[in-house]
């Protein structure tokens, strides 16, 4: 049976037609394509461009729908490190306020393009695992694929269940589980640890294929094993989170980049050694204005929309020698004071922006040294062991400016979790973390400041010196709470019967 989506896999490859000597690839079946040269990298690669290429949705082909996009704004929006600057149309006002629905759009992108991932690299795996004496190349595509289908379903179990540590993770719901390309269309979720295993499962049999090295836009077994850290600090099995950071830093392949690089690092992810994984974009894949990861929170003037900043409450941990702050541009008017929007301060994000130049341009970073330590900083801390967790903390600290002044001792009053946790939020913002690292903590999502999460917000209310504590909604988000759950999409819910939706 054909399969449509080999159309969208074939974009940006760069295989020469003129070398081909088999019909092109659209009148291909999919097992036709896997028997023809180059075939398993064709849909590999087609795989790893569904992160950034839009996908027709309900008919549509919409430039603000890409799995990216929707990846990172459903996580930081809903977090405490980006404020909503005004009322605003696009779905991602949804996450500011919570207002969460089963027809929302965003939610909805984004569930449909995961599991067309999945479904790309089940293609490989159902294809390859049905071989025998599997070359080396046949293993590192297969090991990739694996690694794709771990790190979405991950991603999916984030956003529409709850949190492995709270409340019993073999009662409540997950994600379907899909691990074939033959499986019906009607099937239940599993249970959130059922889920985790299934993920675990996945990255551990891609790292255990993957040995060679295709570039930082693809797989390895390195980032298997980073991945693999990150799954197990969620799921408060901090030995493990250990073994595999260690075998990621104890590789040799990967460093921090200095203070005196980290201020570019964003705008050359792939060529920079600390990158483990990171999505490829080139000036073709540029969105622009329209639909770049960029242009909601940042705008030279007529590149993006600039409508969410960095919030204040960012802005007040960041030391005025931490080069992280570079990555934030306030937004100056004539007389050298932050200029305001709607009474807030602008304090654009650049973590999106000037790759090749361009504000609108950059290769996401998805997997990177600087938070494997950190992974392995927050386990050390959770075991008691206080110096090992500092250690990996001051390693990333004096890589950022702040040699000067490294934590020698946990401050009065607070714990060495919440000193790892706010090196965390320091390094790792705006990287769709901030949102999982309160909830998986237990920690409630607190917006004390001004901002359009507020419901019903008059603008003459607005005073930045005294920002509001209560007598608003969302101010306060329970981590417990039902509403930090995405809605499974109501296109989900009314073509599989056995799924069941979030309360």
């Amino acid at each position: 049976m054909k399969q449509y989506i080999l159309l969208l896999l074939l974009i940006g490859l760069t295989i020469s037609c003129a070398k081909l000597d088999y019909p092109p690839s659209d009148s291909l079946t999919t097992e036709e394509l896997l028997n023809t040269p180059n075939g398993l990298e064709i849909i590999t690669n087609g795989n790893y461009s569904l992160f950034k290429d839009g996908i027709e949705f309900n008919g549509v082909l919409d430039d603000n729908n890409s799995y990216l996009r929707q990846y990172f704004q459903m996580s930081d929006f809903a977090a405490d490190d980006i404020v909503c600057g005004q009322v605003t149309e696009d779905p991602l006002y949804y996450s500011f306020t919570y207002t969460h629905s089963p027809s929302q759009a965003n939610a909805r992108y984004f569930w449909y393009a995961s599991y067309k991932i999945i479904s790309g690299a089940n293609t490989v795996i159902n294809y390859l695992e049905n071989k025998s004496n599997l070359n080396d190349n046949e293993k590192q595509f297969l090991g990739e694929n694996y690694f794709l289908r771990g790190f979405v379903t991950f991603s999916l179990v984030k956003f529409y269940a709850y949190q492995y540590n709270i409340g019993d993770p073999n009662a409540n719901l997950g994600v379907v589980l899909r691990l074939s390309t033959s499986e019906p269309k009607e099937k239940s979720r599993s249970s959130v640890a059922e889920t985790y295993s299934q993920v675990i499962e996945d990255l551990t049999t891609a790292a255990n294929l993957m040995n060679t090295s295709r570039g930082k836009e693809y797989a390895s077994k390195e980032a298997a094993w980073a991945l693999l850290s990150r799954v197990y600090l969620y799921m408060n099995n901090y030995n493990k989170v250990i073994e595999y950071a260690d075998r990621v830093i104890n590789s040799g392949i990967f460093n921090l980049e200095t203070s005196a690089n980290f201020p570019n690092y964003y705008t050359n992810t792939l060529g920079s050694n600390e990158t483990i994984w990171a999505i490829a974009f080139t000036p073709a894949d540029n969105k622009g204005k329209f639909g770049s990861i960029a242009s909601m929170i940042y705008s030279d003037g007529n590149s993006g929309w600039g409508e969410e900043f960095a919030t204040y409450d960012y802005m007040d941990l960041l030391s005025n020698n931490d080069v992280r702050k570079s990555l934030i541009e306030p937004k100056l008017d004539a007389s050298g004071d932050v200029e305001l929007k709607n009474g807030l301060e602008i304090y654009y994000i650049k973590k999106f922006s000037y790759q090749d130049g361009d504000p609108n341009l950059s290769s996401p970073v998805m997997l990177r040294l600087a938070e494997v330590y950190l992974n392995r900083a927050e386990a050390k801390a959770q075991l008691n062991d206080e110096a090992g967790a500092l250690s990996d903390i001051n390693h990333i600290r004096e890589n950022r400016g702040l040699a000067n002044e490294l934590i020698t001792a946990v401050p009065a009053g607070e714990t060495i979790v919440d000193v790892v946790l706010r090196e965390r939020r320091l390094e790792l913002a705006f990287e769709g973390h901030r949102l999982f690292d309160l909830l998986r903590n237990h920690q409630n999502i607190v917006r004390h400041y001004w901002g359009y999460h507020i419901p019903g917000l008059n603008i003459g209310d607005i005073d930045l010196d005294n920002p509001p504590t209560s007598g608003y909604d969302n101010l306060d988000i329970n981590y417990d709470s039902p509403r930090v759950l995405y809605y499974i999409p109501i296109d989900e819910i009314l073509t599989n019967s056995l799924c069941e939706q979030n309360q």
